[in-house]
């Protein structure tokens, strides 16, 4: 029986077994997926376990995108550009097995937007975060053709080695923490909402223009919960919300099918075992 995992720290809210299980079963595929929750210290030995076979392939969630990278034996060419891993298999190349870190959170992220029928082309998106998915974001709204990103994270510099490497190919701006530019879309790119009492520090009051708007969405990567204080937040001040839910879920699509060669199917009972539901915003 083959074996795959995701792991992170936390990684107990992870949803990723229950999907995958669902599809391995439906497909008929002699496998399990698990999750693990691991230590930085661990990773070189979990990617290990990959190389002698023991596990089949691995996801990989918050904070460990980034820190995988030096142990792994190649990168795809969209893991290469975000600097970001969420995917890793194994390759047999004459007779030596090689271990490969992929990127599906890029189309993962676009498609979550074509699912609701969102168009981010010459839109400004405010992003709050610049860890985990934050990279693979950037380079699918680059491709979407946004009109203008600002970032904004807790400590500066991470945001600004983004803006720097962003800044031939996407309109970036680095903001401070608190503050608020006028935008289209908002983003919750951080990890402040997976427990209850997580709140995002921004003075609502004092930028309520930038804040209220039928046509402003606020989108939160985080699925589980499936409304997070931020997404209440934005449905209190009148605007649209979507969860992470639908990024969640083609990620994982594409993951499967670079595993298994199956591109399993994303239908209503898909969502309904996720729990909740994701509907298309028909105002945009």
């Amino acid at each position: 029986m083959k074996k795959y995992l995701v792991i992170g720290n936390p990684v107990e809210h992870s949803l990723s077994p229950k999907l995958h299980n669902y599809w391995i079963k439906k497909n008929n595929i002699n496998a399990v997926y698990e999750k693990q929750q691991l230590n930085e210290s661990d990773i070189e030995g979990i990617i290990n376990e990959v190389k002698n076979g023991k596990i089949d392939g691995i996801n990989v969630t918050v904070p460990f995108k980034k820190s995988v990278i030096p142990f792994l034996d190649k990168l795809t060419p969209l893991a290469n550009e975000t600097h970001s891993v969420n995917t890793i298999y194994k390759e047999n190349k004459n007779g030596a097995n090689i271990i490969v870190g992929d990127n599906t959170d890029v189309d993962g992220f676009k498609q979550s937007l074509e699912y609701i029928n969102y168009n981010v082309k010459n839109k400004k998106v405010f992003i709050l975060g610049a860890g985990g998915v934050v990279p693979s974001i950037l380079k699918a709204l680059e491709k979407l053709g946004a009109a203008k990103v600002y970032i904004s994270n807790r400590t500066k510099e991470k945001a600004k080695d983004l803006e720097s490497y962003y800044k031939a190919s996407l309109r970036l701006e680095t903001l401070d923490w608190g503050q608020s530019p006028d935008f289209d879309i908002i983003i919750n790119a951080t990890s402040l909402g997976l427990k209850n009492n997580d709140k995002i520090e921004l003075d609502y009051n004092k930028h309520k223009p930038k804040f209220f708007g039928k046509k402003k969405l606020f989108y939160d990567v985080i699925y589980n919960p499936d409304k997070t204080n931020f997404l209440l937040k934005g449905e209190e001040l009148g605007n649209e919300t979507t969860n992470g839910k639908m990024m969640f879920i083609c990620q994982a699509q594409l993951a499967f099918k670079i595993w298994h060669n199956i591109l399993p199917k994303i239908d209503n009972e898909t969502i309904k075992l996720l729990g909740g539901q994701i509907t298309s915003l028909s105002k945009f």
